[in-house]
């Protein structure tokens, strides 16, 4: 079974987990380090995750991984936070960035930088807008190497 195949039958065991604990699933990989196999969940909730909701979520997603086996190899499972630094994943990362500050990082240069810092101001399947104080720059998604909220210290 491949990469995809795992993750879907996992998504398919932990999406029902994580609506029952009121937690968004934020993203799923199960990927090979070195000659170990890691199966990583990333739940949120509005407030942030503590060490024990990862906990109580681990303990409920290993007793339905048991119960289902879909990894018939050994891996280990890691429940966390994705951070507050985590990159948008889908849609719904791009709403509940609205009128926020991001960072973007392009694969190609517009406007001779990679890396534009801005108000996410709109968005759609195939652009974004955001402000940067000085100008409205239209960035292609495609483009996109990665955005996330910018951090400010």
């Amino acid at each position: 079974m491949n990469k995809k195949e795992v993750e879907k039958k996992v998504y398919n065991i932990v999406y029902p987990i994580s609506q029952e604990m009121d937690f968004e699933l934020v993203d799923l990989e199960y990927v090979k380090e070195g000659p170990y196999k890691y199966l990583r969940v990333f739940i949120d909730k509005p407030g942030g995750v503590s060490i024990d909701d990862c906990q109580n979520f681990s303990k409920k997603t290993s007793e339905k991984m048991d119960e289902h086996d879909p990894i018939k190899e050994n891996y280990f499972l890691e429940v966390s936070s994705p951070g507050i630094d985590r990159p948008f994943k889908n849609d719904k990362d791009f709403k509940r960035a609205l009128n926020k500050e991001v960072e973007v990082n392009l694969y190609k240069k517009i406007k001779n930088s990679k890396t534009f810092v801005g108000e996410l101001i709109d968005f759609d399947e195939n652009i974004i807008i955001i402000n940067n104080n000085e100008e409205d720059i239209k960035i292609n998604r495609t483009d996109i190497a990665k955005i996330n909220i910018a951090i400010k210290f």
